[in-house]
């Protein structure tokens, strides 16, 4: 049986128990984010425990890195999307880590280096420093997998720098655009395939021209000489490959000899 007795709580004694300053709580109260329940006869302020609760979760909230502003509306506007925001927060915070682990690689390139009695060149300090920071998960997932294979095959090459330095300069939103235009590409070849079409017709011709494209506007200047390079890979490495057939089978194929036709013709 409660005895009806109101534990209150100064601000010296919420501050220790939180692990806060007083100046903290002094300005949660001025903006109105966490208001005492009570004030002595002094005027001094008094925390019930529900104030202190409430100071625990906005400390959540602060500690996940929303603003005050939106720990506020989390607390008392009902019609705040919660959910939302901390999806949203969440990505925020992913950007964070994957910023913070490019830094550590960075780091860690710089100790290799530095083992072996080597400088770094400025490229070499910045090379995949935050480049996919902002790509979907996937394509980081990729990237990291690939990594060190594409830097030994390709990182002497021009369209290799090239690509790194536009990659530094893409947004989340460039990223899914890319995504999109990319597997739009990718699946009207795979149209042309099932419709029984002739990999060195004119509309396959034009789809790999679109894939082409794709490539120089996004990441390097591709010519169709060098389009016809990766053509060739495409059909010698088995992932190439298999990533184009399991898409359709007999696409990697359809798409290499469509690829070469084009890299051919005079004019689009």
């Amino acid at each position: 049986m409660s005895s009806g007795v109101v534990t209150l709580w100064k601000v010296r004694e919420v501050a220790a128990r939180a692990h806060v300053t007083v100046r903290t709580l002094h300005h949660y109260d001025e903006i109105g984010l966490l208001v005492p329940s009570e004030r002595s006869d002094a005027g001094y302020r008094l925390y019930t425990e529900s104030d202190v609760e409430r100071l625990y979760q906005i400390l959540l909230y602060k500690k996940l890195g929303f603003p005050l502003e939106t720990i506020a509306r989390a607390m008392d506007d009902e019609a705040m999307d919660l959910r939302a925001a901390l999806l949203e927060q969440r990505e925020l915070l992913l950007g964070k880590r994957r910023q913070t682990d490019a830094v550590i690689r960075a780091v860690d390139r710089t100790l290799e280096l530095m083992e072996k009695g080597k400088k770094m060149t400025n490229d070499e300090m910045t090379e995949g420093f935050d480049a996919f920071a902002e790509a979907p998960e996937e394509v980081r997932a990729h990237q990291a997998k690939y990594a060190d294979e594409t830097r030994e095959r390709w990182g002497d090459s021009d369209a290799y720098n090239e690509s790194m330095r536009r990659a530094k300069k893409l947004t989340r939103h460039d990223w899914l655009r890319i995504q999109e235009e990319g597997g739009a590409a990718e699946g009207r070849m795979a149209e042309l395939l099932a419709a029984g079409a002739d990999p060195e017709g004119r509309e396959a011709m034009a789809g790999a021209e679109a894939m082409r494209q794709h490539i120089d506007k996004w990441f390097y200047s591709c010519s169709r000489e060098m389009h016809a390079g990766l053509a060739d890979m495409y059909e010698a490495d088995a992932r190439f490959t298999a990533y184009y057939e399991n898409r359709a089978p007999g696409l990697a194929s359809f798409v290499a000899r469509a690829i070469r036709a084009n890299s051919g013709r005079r004019s689009v």
